[in-house]
């Protein structure tokens, strides 16, 4: 699924996220937390962390279904936590959702063959975000 330009809506009033626990890893830190108060606001749980060397500890710790990963992170890149994470047994019902700047299709399939199951481009679409998180919402 990519995302597209388009930015949140001015009202919500169809889906929610309560139940869902996801995992936002970005250096930057207004885009993470911006992600996270939306997150929020639609009844899910939200962990954050700035940097990929801190993505695995948050994993064990705040156990979430869903972890969103910026690619252009320093010190460890999304590409590397991905193979990371999938490297670990522990984290097989993960899913892991590129969130990047890098939107050509070479960046899509080395996304694909890291281990993410979803690419979204930044500024990510409301609607693509729904598309990926809506179905992963746990029944009530």
């Amino acid at each position: 699924i990519d995302g597209s330009s388009k930015t949140f809506p001015q009202s919500e009033s169809a889906f929610s996220l309560r139940g869902l626990r996801v995992l936002v890893a970005d250096d930057n830190e207004d885009a993470a937390a911006v992600l996270r108060q939306l997150i929020q606001m639609l009844g899910g749980v939200c962990g954050v962390v700035n940097d990929g060397e801190e993505v695995l500890d948050a994993l064990r710790a705040d156990k979430p279904s869903v972890a969103i990963l910026d690619i252009g992170m320093p010190h460890l890149d999304g590409y590397t936590v991905a193979r990371r994470i999938r490297a670990l047994h522990e984290f097989d019902d993960v899913v892991l959702v590129a969130l990047t700047g890098w939107g050509q299709d070479e960046d899509k399939r080395r996304s694909r063959e890291a281990g993410f199951d979803f690419h979204l481009v930044k500024p990510a679409a409301y609607d693509a975000l729904k598309a990926v998180l809506a179905p992963l919402v746990p029944a009530p």
